[in-house]
């Protein structure tokens, strides 16, 4: 009898460019895919509500695609190392694929996965699905890894980009006997009751967040190709100068589908290309090459973290660990529930909660607010994101909040220090989007949407506002929390460069 392979899925959850699955595919043995649930093995970093909610819906979708694929997705929870050792001595198996992960947790389990596989000797192929370049095989010319993303970029751009693999056609041959899978309810992953929203920051606050996310999200991997199809046919031609406009769809929103790996950069890559096809142009027009460039900051990301695994709790930047920040949970509370008296900021912050995922520009606008003018540490926002995005991923979230706080590779100065009104009045100059989230201050005229405590009382009183009643005085002034920020800034030693 022909031994099987077992496939162990994780963050690559889709079957089109999935090396680890095609390998298998390819020999024409056996295929048991799984999939463990395994949150103790993330360190300090399980993956939050948000995403626990993604991953239920797309396990499911990859379920019902593997059975359309003669085949099944066996379920457990537990320790992964403990139990795929249990799944090849109850199945025979003697390989086991995995594509790669790239966080310091996720790299002890491989190793220590390994080890144990290799003891017992079994064969053990990975591979990698999750990016463009392997981080470690990224160096600078004094073979240091890279700190800033331009020299980055601009040295990636020289090196080949691999074609994403074609889905299999051949059949995904079953066991002859299938090991025992716990069902998916029993992984726990949705919200065990209702969560309800902060008062004044949605319209239903009888509407559960599981609710609203299926209204805005399909996970899975026909979500995923759906989402690129769409952008691709509609907005990347406008991304370059739209993708800074929260009240327009003008972004590709994949972030979630790619941290779950149900889409995988190299498909992206390809797709942008094969637009070049009619102009003979690589990328076609600006908003393209503007997209492939935020592309160009997860493979970033992943390479900071790669290299400098400490930056989840530690910033990259040693200065910044003597920081004075500040700590008053009144004023967490407020920036958390999108009560903090600056519209575009509660605006952001209402949105990431009723959808688990907040426009890039606003999360600047919002990361900035909390660790210059609260003087919050970044550990403090990461963690809130981490719980609440639907795309968390730890080097993406890690990237984004030390260079807010201006203590992460190439970060924005901590003395470039974002004024809320005016980054609104910019990006969301007609008040579309305040006013989608912050509705209390619908009426107010654009002028004032904005910084709505300096319209005159009679103003408010047509708009039918009661400031302190209806929405929030400023929890802090931005003129004395930008020197009080400066003034800690000179705390630490640093000086302007």
């Amino acid at each position: 009898m022909t031994p099987p392979i077992i496939v162990w899925f994780r963050q690559d959850l889709r079957l089109t460019d999935n090396p680890a699955l095609n390998a298998a595919v390819r020999t024409g043995r056996p295929v048991i895919p799984i999939f463990i649930w395994d949150p103790k093995r993330e360190g300090d970093w399980p993956a939050g509500a948000a995403s626990r909610w993604w991953l239920h819906h797309s396990l499911a979708a990859l379920s019902d695609s593997l059975r359309g694929r003669s085949s099944r997705l066996i379920l457990a929870s537990g320790d992964s190392v403990d139990l795929l050792s249990r799944l090849l001595r109850a199945t025979g198996a003697t390989t086991v694929h995995w594509n790669r992960r790239y966080e310091p947790a996720a790299r002890t389990t491989e190793h220590e996965a390994g080890s144990a596989l290799e003891k017992a000797s079994v064969e053990v192929e990975t591979f990698n699905s999750a990016l463009l370049f392997e981080p470690e095989s990224v160096r600078n010319k004094s073979g240091d890894p890279f700190q800033v993303f331009t020299p980055y970029w601009r040295h990636c751009l020289t090196l080949a980009v691999a074609e994403p693999e074609k889905r299999s056609t051949c059949p995904l041959v079953a066991p002859t006997r299938w090991p025992v899978s716990q069902s998916l309810s029993d992984l726990a992953l949705l919200p065990k009751e209702v969560e309800r929203v902060a008062p004044n920051a949605l319209d239903d606050l009888e509407t559960s967040r599981s609710t609203r996310f299926a209204e805005v999200w399909e996970p899975g991997e026909a979500g995923a190709l759906k989402r690129l199809k769409r952008f691709l046919a509609t907005r990347v031609e406008s991304y370059g100068n739209d993708r800074d406009r929260p009240a327009i769809e003008g972004t590709s929103a994949l972030s979630p589908h790619l941290h779950f790996g149900e889409i995988g950069p190299r498909q992206i890559w390809s797709a942008v290309k094969a637009l070049s096809a009619r102009t003979g142009v690589f990328p076609s027009s600006r908003g393209a090459q503007v997209y492939l460039t935020e592309i160009g900051w997860r493979e970033f990301a992943h390479h900071l973290l790669w290299h400098f695994p400490q930056t989840p709790t530690e910033p990259l930047r040693e200065s910044f660990a003597s920081f004075p920040w500040v700590r008053d949970a009144k004023a967490s509370r407020a920036w958390q529930r999108g009560l903090s008296g600056y519209p575009i900021v509660d605006a952001g912050l209402r949105q990431l909660w009723a959808t688990g995922w907040m426009h890039n520009r606003v999360r600047m606008i919002v990361a900035s607010f909390l660790v210059k003018h609260l003087r919050h540490s970044w550990r403090e926002g990461a963690a809130w994101f981490w719980d609440t995005l639907v795309d968390a991923d730890l080097a993406n979230n890690t990237l984004g909040w030390q260079w807010s706080a201006g203590c992460g590779a190439d970060a924005a100065p901590y003395f470039r220090i974002f004024n809320p009104t005016l980054q609104a009045a910019k990006f969301d100059p007609d008040g579309a989007y305040v006013r989608r989230w912050v509705p209390e201050l619908a009426k107010v005229p654009n002028e004032h949407l904005h910084e709505p405590w300096n319209a005159p009382m009679d103003v408010l009183a047509e708009a039918g506002l009661v400031l302190g009643r209806d929405y929030p005085h400023p929890i802090v002034d931005h003129a004395e929390a930008r020197a009080s920020a400066l003034a800690a800034f000179k705390e630490i030693g640093r000086t302007r460069p």
